[in-house]
C-alpha cells in the first residue's frame, strides 16, 4: 500500500473543515493524470432527504510502478462529516499507510471496482444521504505510484416536501429571499440619496455623485446575487447570472474602495485634486482588487479540486489584507493634515469639526473591515451548518449601517454639523485642538 504524504493529507482535510459550503450547482470537470493521494470536490449541508449523484467516465488509471495492474479496490469516492474528521485524522496521524477507504468514519460511495470494464470505464450512482451533517466529496487514491484521468459529474441536492430538488446547502437556502431583501433596502437608501442631493444641489459635489453609483451598483450586485442562487437552488445551473453577479461584484468592491480613499483624502468636497501619493495609493489599490477578484472568481467557479486552489485562496487573502491597510492611509494623511492647518489657519472650530469627522470616519471604516474581514468569517467557521445563511446576513447588516454611517457623515448639507462654523465656540475650539492631539 502507498505511503500518503501525511502533511497533504492532513492540510486537506483541515481545508474541508474551513471552507465555505458549495453553492452546490451541478458541476462536471475533468481529472487529468492527477497524482494526488486525495481529492477534495466539494462540501454540501444535507436534510434528511438529502442525496447525492456522483458520475465518472472515460477512467484510466496509469501505473509507474513494477505493478501495472493497481487494485481498483483501493481508488474511490466517500463522504466524510464534520464529526468524523478528527477520527479519520487520528487514524492517518497513527499509521501514515493508512488508507482513507479502509476507514469505518467514512461513509463510502464506491471504488474503482464497480466501473464498467474497460475501455469505457464508467459508472453513476445516487446516494441518499440519510443522516442530515454537512458533508464533504472525496476522492482517494490509495494506489502505489499511479495517475487518474476522468471525467466527474456531482450533483448533491436536498428535497422539498413536495418533492422537488433543492440543490443550495442546507445553510444556504434562504440566501435568495435574503439578498432581495437587501436589495430592495439599497435601492430605497438610493431614492433617499438621490432625493436628498436633488434637495442640495448647491453643495452636491462630485463624491456624492460617486456614492449614488456605489449604491446603484451595490443593488444590481444584490439582485444577481439573489437571481443566481435562485437559479441554482431550483435547477443546479445559475443560468448566466453568475457572470452579471462577478461583473457587478467588481465593480462594487472597486468603486467601494475608491470612494473611501477619496473621502479619506476629502477630494471635491475639501480639495479639487488629488496629492501624488494619494493617486498612488489609488494605483495600487485598484490593480490588486482587479486581481483579488480574479481570484475570487476562480475560487468560487471551481473548487478544491484544482491544484492551485489553495494558492489562489492565499492570493485573495493576501491581496484583501493589504488593500484594507492601504485604504486607512488617506484617511491618516487627512488628519495630521488638518491638524497642522490648525495651527496657522486661525479657524479653530472649523478644523475641529473636520478632524472630528475624519478621526469618526477611520474608526468606522476600521470597524467595517474587522467585522467583514474577520467576524464574518469566525461566524462562517462555528456556526452550524444549518445557519450559515446568518453569517450572509451579519455582514450585509453590517454593510448597510457602513453604508448608512458614511453617507450620513457626509451628505450634501449646507448646514452640515460637521461643517458649521460658530463664532462663539472659536476660542474653546483652539483650545480644544492644542490640548487633544487626536493621536491614532
Amino acid at each position: 500500500m502507498t505511503k500518503m504524504p501525511l502533511s497533504f493529507v492532513v492540510l486537506l482535510l483541515l481545508i474541508s473543515a474551513v471552507i465555505p459550503p458549495s453553492t452546490a450547482e451541478i458541476k462536471s470537470l475533468a481529472i487529468s493524470d492527477d497524482a494526488r493521494p486525495m481529492i477534495l470536490f466539494e462540501k454540501f449541508g444535507f436534510t434528511h432527504t438529502g442525496h447525492v449523484t456522483v458520475s465518472v467516465s472515460t477512467v484510466s488509471v496509469v501505473s509507474t510502478s513494477p505493478d501495472p495492474n493497481p487494485d481498483p479496490s483501493r481508488l474511490g469516492f466517500f463522504l466524510l462529516s464534520e464529526e468524523s474528521l478528527l477520527q479519520v485524522l487520528l487514524e492517518i496521524q497513527q499509521n501514515p499507510r493508512f488508507c482513507v477507504l479502509d476507514s469505518h468514519y467514512v461513509t463510502h460511495l464506491f471504488t474503482f471496482r464497480d466501473l464498467s470494464p474497460p475501455p469505457n470505464s464508467r459508472f453513476n450512482h445516487s446516494y441518499p444521504v440519510t443522516s442530515p451533517n454537512e458533508y464533504s466529496l472525496f476522492f482517494a487514491n490509495c494506489a502505489p505510484e499511479t495517475k487518474v484521468s476522468m471525467a466527474v459529474r456531482t450533483e448533491m441536492y436536498n428535497k422539498d416536501p413536495n418533492g422537488s430538488k433543492d440543490y443550495l446547502p442546507a445553510g444556504s437556502t434562504q440566501l435568495p429571499s435574503l439578498y432581495s431583501f437587501f436589495f430592495l433596502c439599497y435601492v430605497t437608501f438610493l431614492g433617499y440619496w438621490s432625493y436628498t442631493c436633488w434637495t442640495n444641489k448647491r453643495v452636491v459635489h462630485r463624491i456624492h455623485l460617486l456614492m449614488a453609483g456605489l449604491l446603484l451598483i451595490k443593488s444590481l450586485n444584490l439582485i444577481c446575487a439573489a437571481e443566481d442562487k435562485h437559479y441554482v437552488k431550483i435547477t443546479g445551473t445559475p443560468h448566466g447570472w453568475d457572470i452579471l453577479f462577478y461583473i457587478f461584484q467588481f465593480i462594487r468592491v472597486v468603486l467601494l474602495f475608491t470612494v473611501i480613499i477619496l473621502i479619506g483624502t476629502g477630494w471635491s468636497f475639501l480639495k479639487p485634486f488629488l496629492q501624488e501619493k494619494e493617486k498612488n495609493v489609488l494605483m495600487i489599490v485598484i490593480p490588486l482588487q482587479v486581481l483579488a477578484n480574479i481570484a475570487s472568481i476562480v475560487i468560487g467557479e471551481t473548487g478544491p479540486f484544482i491544484k492551485d486552489w489553495v494558492t489562489w485562496n492565499q492570493v485573495f487573502l493576501l491581496v484583501n489584507i493589504i488593500c484594507c491597510c492601504a485604504i486607512i492611509f488617506p484617511i491618516v494623511w487627512s488628519i495630521r493634515a488638518l491638524r497642522e492647518t490648525s495651527k496657522t489657519d486661525g479657524k479653530a472650530a472649523k478644523n475641529l469639526s473636520k478632524l472630528t469627522l475624519f478621526r469618526q470616519f477611520y474608526i468606522v471604516v476600521i470597524g467595517y473591515l474587522y467585522f467583514t474581514r474577520i467576524v464574518v468569517f469566525a461566524l462562517k467557521t462555528i456556526a452550524a451548518y444549518k445557519y450559515q445563511w446568518v453569517s450572509f446576513a451579519a455582514e450585509e447588516i453590517v454593510s448597510l449601517v457602513f453604508y448608512v454611517i458614511m453617507f450620513y457623515m457626509f451628505r450634501p448639507e449646507e448646514k452640515n454639523e460637521y461643517f458649521a462654523v460658530d463664532d462663539d465656540e472659536e476660542e474653546a475650539a483652539a483650545i480644544a485642538l492644542r490640548d487633544d492631539e487626536f493621536e491614532l
